[in-house]
């Protein structure tokens, strides 16, 4: 070892003494010295060139970002988290529906809930530095700069996931250097803020990744994953994870899906060459092995691609469509509140309508990308079963002349909370975009006569159930020449409240609507939320349902529940709540409630609905329709020229309304009463399959305190008077304690009546006893504005002597043409004149020629009498109203007669006596009152027996100015001259 180091040191020694010796050395030490020399100098340069470089380069970079703000980390924050993401609605009881329309569909999700294999696909694929850089990579940014500065083809980008964040959320995506230096500044200051993982989380939530199977842009991982797949990103497998961090290179381009859902492109090589990338650099960086590798390239995407999902749009386009136009109210006033603007106080209208848009735009700008969650009062089975039932074609009639099919506007509301349950929006909803239920305005026809006639009539104390209406002849004060008109163009004459409601006519209502101040009835509409009105609105017609705007079926509904809320109207509503992606709740609904009625109005108003679904109610036939009995009320309604057709009905729980019509106002056909009725029971037994407890509760309406059972004559409303009960005329009803009766009914008098054509007159001061009849009437000055008062009287009021005198025709009655025997009964056919009250029957006993009044019979009675076993003579007369008397019929014969032959001096003698008898007769007639003892004075006005005809009656040798009193059976009287 020693002698080898030896050897060494000379070696290296002789080789130093060899170069000195030669001066070689020397000459090294020069060579060196300058050299060095020299690179020194050129070090300096290149440093001193580099320092000014850089300072150029780095005066160049502050000039780019000079003119971007110092940002906050919470304002950083705010920044990179304020990314666009869709509202969803949920029905009631948090059941999703699907999402609000938007641009861009993206789901939040947290990095927990993210698959490992996505994760690490996409650090492979984006950013392989991701947990090591500071937001950049400077040589990354070298390359990508040279390649830009060399217009090489291969442009390999130099962008971190931090600085695509920053791109994607604070700038734009402008390509200038003014640009990315910002997003170079603004990468390094986020880093600086935000822990790694943050980072992550906000970008899965931000790239975009082309399109889902329905066609919709689509943005985050978890849209992504839902879109492309079907699953939601944690449960991605390595293939799928690949295949979608492949796709933010080039969203559209890798997209499998074409666009506005119209399948799969044929070709998938781009995407499926980009999935082999990022599966490559998931090995290259050990994420993967080569056996997940292998696999995860055999796996069929194309066979795995989720197919187009129906669309919440597609299925529920009018719920989602109401969801976000009463959100987007919600939001717009809200705006305005915090911005203080009140439009009231803008007069310019044109100003108020361009203001008013612009919040609302604003507020559905917010609603579309902000992420809130709508939750709605909709029972999404109840909601279902009703769009099933519509389905239904041989539920509705024919298509107008236009090709317009009938359509269907329905709402089902809470009547405790206002809560909207369900509607239909119509038929199609795709054919027109119009919901019936809730944008439409059509006349309500007949259902708002409760509402604006006699429920507001009710509440004043000038009616109640039972007080009397006259279904007659009436005419608008507004305009006296033109005559109110009922269905069917007749009148059904006297009638209570009850039963003026009941059959939905029109003359009482609008006698009860002017019976209230019509500014009353307009502050009532306005108080039920009917808001729609013409400003010199409500007219008489209005109380008809003849608005000149109309009402929505969700206004007719809600305004009909204030009857079930004891006179509270409490508004409806459909969206319970609003969530901000956060967890804040930014919109409640708050409970309201306006008195319009008292609880005793509204309960007598409900009341007398309960009639309308019974016989001969309007509604008689809907209980026969439901699977379920309850405590119902409602009403029907039909417009002029059967446009439309409505029912409302109600119990304690719901209020549910029915329209039926054509968007062009056309005749409806067929029966549409009992169709609309129809539709509105099998949409009732639809939610009471569901909800049974709810929609047929057992529970009935509560009467409050301060109602009454009250007995009143039938005539007035007035307390009944002994007359009034003698007449079977005592009626007993609801009222109002306020408004009870407190007079007596001093409407009817007693008096004397003939028959006359199967009707009822007073009798004249000459009308014959017998014939005449004690009854009781009505006082002539209670109904002097009605004609023909006799025409309108209740059927039921058969013991009602109307105020009308029987007229006489001033001729004597002609000879009965037709008396017959028929087994045993003397018959004879009803006098042709109008003015007979009676026929009398005059008997002569076998082989006499001396008649004598046997019997009378009015003219109401059966023309027939039972004939008397032995021999007989039978003649009949008839008798006017003022006691003429016609000839005596031909004579009717029975038993074996024998004809005897009288002689003269007996004839003779018998006209003696009965002279003798005329005289006693007219004797007693001058001492009996005229025919009605209660009338003298009205009698003493009357012309004794048509004074045109004095002359006449004074010329007749009968019995016509006779009255014998005698009534039946007399055997005093002869009958007139005949000749058999």
């Amino acid at each position: 070892m020693d002698n080898k180091r030896s050897e060494r040191r000379f070696s290296i020694n002789m080789i130093a003494k060899f170069l000195s010796e030669k001066k070689i050395f020397k000459s090294f030490r020069i060579t060196y010295q300058v050299v060095w020399n020299l690179l020194l100098i050129f070090l300096i340069c290149f440093v001193s060139l580099a320092l000014f470089v850089g300072g150029a380069g780095a005066g160049y970079f502050a000039s780019l970002v000079m003119d971007e703000e110092i940002r906050s980390k919470e304002e950083m924050k705010m920044d990179i988290y304020n990314y666009e993401e869709i509202s969803e609605v949920f029905f009631a009881d948090n059941v999703l529906l699907g999402a609000l329309p938007s641009e861009l569909e993206r789901r939040e999700v947290q990095l927990e809930d993210v698959s490992d294999h996505l994760i690490n696909a996409i650090i492979a694929t984006e950013d392989e530095y991701f947990f090591e850089h500071e937001g950049i990579v400077p040589k990354a940014i070298l390359r990508a700069t040279y390649q830009e500065f060399s217009n090489s083809s291969l442009q390999t980008g130099g962008s971190t996931l931090t600085q695509q964040l920053i791109k994607n959320q604070i700038l734009t995506n402008e390509v200038s250097f003014d640009r990315k230096a910002k997003e170079i500044l603004l990468a390094m200051r986020l880093e600086n803020f935000f822990e790694k993982e943050e980072i992550l989380a906000a970008y899965l939530n931000v790239v975009p990744f082309g399109r889902n199977a329905n066609g919709r842009n689509i943005a985050g991982v978890q849209a992504a994953a839902q879109g492309i797949f079907g699953v939601d990103a944690k449960d991605l497998s390595l293939p799928q994870a690949a295949y979608i961090a492949g796709l933010p290179q080039s969203p559209f381009g890798y997209t499998p899906f074409l666009s506005q859902g119209r399948g799969v492109k044929e070709n998938l090589d781009p995407s499926l060459n980009r999935m082999r990338t990022v599966l490559t650099r998931m090995r290259e960086k050990g994420y993967i092995n080569e056996k997940e590798f292998e696999e995860a390239l055999n796996y069929d995407i194309r066979a795995n691609l989720t197919d187009p999902l129906p669309s919440s749009h597609q299925k529920y386009g009018a719920l989602m469509q109401e969801a976000e136009r009463r959100a987007i109210e919600i939001f717009s006033n809200k705006l305005m509140e915090d911005d203080e603007v009140n439009l009231n106080e803008i007069e310019d209208r044109d100003e108020r309508i361009i203001l008013q848009s612009q919040y609302r735009e604003k507020a559905r700008r917010d609603l579309r990308r902000d992420g809130y969650q709508i939750h709605m009062t909709i029972n999404k089975e109840i909601y279902d079963a009703h769009q099933e039932v519509i389905k239904n074609n041989n539920l509705f009639g024919p298509a107008n002349k236009l090709g317009e099919p009938e359509e269907v506007g329905a709402i089902l509301l809470d009547n405790k909370t206002g809560a909207i349950i369900s509607f239909v929006s119509g038929r199609d909803f795709q054919r027109q975009s119009l919901n019936h239920a809730t944008q439409a305005y059509r006349q309500n026809g007949s259902t708002m006569k409760p509402l604006l006639a006699y429920a507001p009539a009710m509440e004043l104390g000038a009616i109640q159930p039972g007080y009397i209406m006259a279904d007659t002849p009436y005419y608008y004060k507004s305009n006296p020449n033109k005559a109110v008109t009922n269905f069917g163009n007749n009148h059904l004459g006297l009638m209570t409240v009850r039963e003026a409601l009941q059959r939905s006519r029109n003359v009482p209502a609008v006698k009860a609507f002017n019976m209230i101040p019509q500014n009353y009835g307009r502050e009532l509409l306005l108080k039920m939320r009917i808001t729609n009105l013409h400003p010199n609105e409500p007219f008489e017609s209005t109380s008809l349902g003849g608005l000149m705007y109309g009402v929505t079926v969700e206004q007719n509904t809600n305004a009909y529940s204030v009857f079930a809320n004891e006179g509270k109207f409490i508004p409806s509503y459909m969206i319970e709540k609003i969530v901000a992606k956060d967890g804040e709740i930014i919109y409640n609904h708050e409970h309201e409630e306006i008195e319009v009625f008292s609880p005793q109005t509204a309960y007598l108003t409900l009341d007398v609905l309960r009639d309308v679904q019974v016989s001969p109610g309007t509604a008689s036939r809907l209980p026969g329709m439901l699977n379920f009995r309850t405590d119902l009320a409602g009403k029907t309604g039909t417009t002029s020229d059967t446009y439309d057709s409505w029912y409302v009905g109600f119990n304690p729980n719901f209020t549910m309304g029915v329209w039926i019509g054509y968007d062009t106002n056309s005749p409806l056909q067929g029966q549409t009463g009992p169709r609309t009725q129809q539709i509105w029971a099998s949409l009732a037994n639809a939610a009471h399959k569901i909800d049974p407890g709810f929609i047929g509760t057992n529970e009935r309406f509560k009467m409050p305190s301060g109602i009454v059972r009250q007995s009143f004559c039938g005539v007035t409303g007035l307390l009944p008077s002994d007359l009034c009960r003698e007449a079977g005329l005592v009626k007993t009803d609801l009222f109002n304690a306020k408004y009870t009766p407190n007079k007596v009914d001093n409407s009817l008098e007693r008096v004397n009546f003939v028959m006359l054509n199967g009707k009822p007159y007073l009798a004249l001061a000459n009308s014959p006893q017998e014939f005449t009849q004690r009854g009781i009437s009505i006082k002539g000055d209670l109904f002097k504005d009605i004609n023909n008062i006799l025409d309108y009287l209740p059927n039921n009021w058969g013991k009602i002597i109307p105020d009308q005198t029987a007229k006489d025709n001033g001729k004597t009655p002609s000879r009965l043409t037709t008396v017959i025997n028929e087994n045993g009964n003397l018959k004879w056919q009803k006098h042709p004149d109008n003015d007979i009250i009676g026929y009398r029957i005059y008997r002569a006993p076998n082989g006499s020629g001396n008649f004598t009044r046997y019997q009378s019979i009015r003219s109401d009675q059966e023309l027939s009498i039972t004939l008397s076993s032995g021999a007989f003579a039978y003649k009949v007369t008839a008798v006017d109203v003022v006691g003429r008397e016609s000839e005596a019929s031909s004579q009717i014969i029975t038993g074996n007669w024998q004809e005897k032959i009288p002689d003269d001096n007996a004839d003779s003698d018998d006209e003696k006596k009965n002279e003798s008898k005329k005289e006693e007769n007219n004797k007693d007639n001058k001492k009996q009152p005229s025919n009605n003892d209660e009338n003298n004075e009205d009698n003493k006005k009357q012309p004794s027996n048509n004074d045109e005809n004095n002359e006449d009656n004074k010329k007749q040798p009968s019995n016509n100015d006779e009255n014998d009193g005698n009534g039946n059976n007399g055997e005093s009287e002869n009958p007139p001259n005949s000749t058999d």
